[in-house]
């Protein structure tokens, strides 16, 4: 089969041999797969990963001198099945899944793994347990999005909200939607939304966000000061010690960049007693002032991927209209035009999520 492959620092079109299902194991055709941006980072990054992964015993690592296929916001299509698996699902069922594979020794991760093949190839293996039919007759490049998506559902949900809070989002990239989406399912508004790319931000009041920030024409936290001033009734029911702060509801910030010198900012910006939710992956070493955290009393809440009922969540979601991904679709490419994908989505004005169509 064909595949987009991870080859020495670059991005190549070669063949694998097919995969065969174990038991327990479905063998799928790859309709849709998304580039993530953790695949770009990895792309440039692969080394760091590596290292960073020896803080995690019994993950294994990727060995960079090995093929790898990455992928893993996908939809696929069941073709047949391993010995021994209770075949849940006839053949031509659309699905998606968690992008691991159950294995007799524990969970194995797809998309960064030597031999777990991901959404990039037109063939993969999947754990009949993981998967979620696609309902509604939801378009294959549609349903793919429902990773990407459950990844602002999980960043929301671990915010704790109170519901009293005035969200800011910083970065309106696909995570930064996702979060914009998920804070709107949650009835959060007003909804902050800063971002340079004038694409970014039309998709951002398109997806929920309330008010949108040029951060080159205006401070995003000063913006965000003047959605959140309390009420006057707000202001006279505060003990006396606090009425000497700004008279500011609660801020609840998403970091969605992910690149160095960000997290400071945000230091920098925020307000006393804001809950920071660090949602985008900076792949190298950063820096931050601590004194700056402990002076305004910050917490910050780092976040990883989404549970499962996130993710079934999330499908459900995107079927039923309730989050507009289609606008998030900019393109889609088969297995030769991946390589010239990943440069295209440096541009944020021609692109927001690329779609890899394998069999095309």
């Amino acid at each position: 089969m064909r595949a987009a492959i991870f080859r020495n620092g670059e991005i190549v079109v070669g063949t694998l041999p097919e995969p065969k299902p174990a038991a327990g194991q479905v063998l799928v055709k790859t309709l849709a797969c998304g580039i993530c941006g953790s695949d770009l980072h990895a792309r440039k990054h692969a080394h760091r990963m590596v290292e960073l992964s020896r803080h995690f015993p019994g993950r294994i690592p990727m060995d960079l001198a090995r093929d790898v296929v990455f992928g893993h916001e996908f939809c696929c299509e069941v073709l047949d099945y391993g010995p021994g698996t209770p075949r849940k699902f006839k053949a031509g069922t659309r699905v998606c899944s968690l992008p691991a594979l159950l294995t007799p020794g524990g969970i194995q991760g797809i998309g960064y793994s030597n031999d777990n093949v991901g959404g990039y190839a037109e063939q993969m293996l999947l754990s009949e347990p993981l998967l979620l039919e696609v309902p509604n007759g939801l378009a294959a490049e549609h349903a793919a999005l429902t990773e990407p998506l459950a990844v602002g559902i999980h960043a929301v949900a671990k915010a704790n909200i109170r519901g009293d809070e005035v969200p800011l989002v910083i970065g309106c990239g696909p995570v930064g939607l996702a979060v914009i989406a998920g804070l709107k399912i949650r009835g959060l508004h007003p909804i902050v939304a800063a971002d340079y790319s004038p694409a970014r931000r039309a998709l951002a009041a398109k997806l929920g966000a309330d008010i949108v920030v040029d951060p080159a024409q205006s401070q995003p936290y000063a913006t965000w000061a003047e959605h959140a001033a309390m009420s006057a009734e707000q202001k006279a029911a505060r003990p006396p010690l606090q009425a000497m702060l700004p008279a500011l509801k609660p801020a609840l910030i998403f970091e969605c960049v992910g690149i160095p010198g960000l997290l400071q900012q945000v230091f920098e910006g925020a307000p006393r007693d804001a809950r920071i939710v660090v949602v985008g992956v900076c792949m190298e070493t950063d820096r931050s002032e601590p004194m700056l955290g402990i002076m305004k009393e910050l917490n910050v809440q780092y976040v990883l991927g989404y549970t499962p009922d996130e993710f079934a969540y999330s499908l459900r979601l995107i079927a039923e209209g309730q989050v507009d991904a289609a606008s998030l679709v900019t393109a889609s490419v088969g297995i030769d035009g991946v390589a010239q994908a990943f440069s295209d989505l440096a541009n944020p004005e021609r692109h927001t999520k690329i779609i890899i169509e394998p069999w095309r």
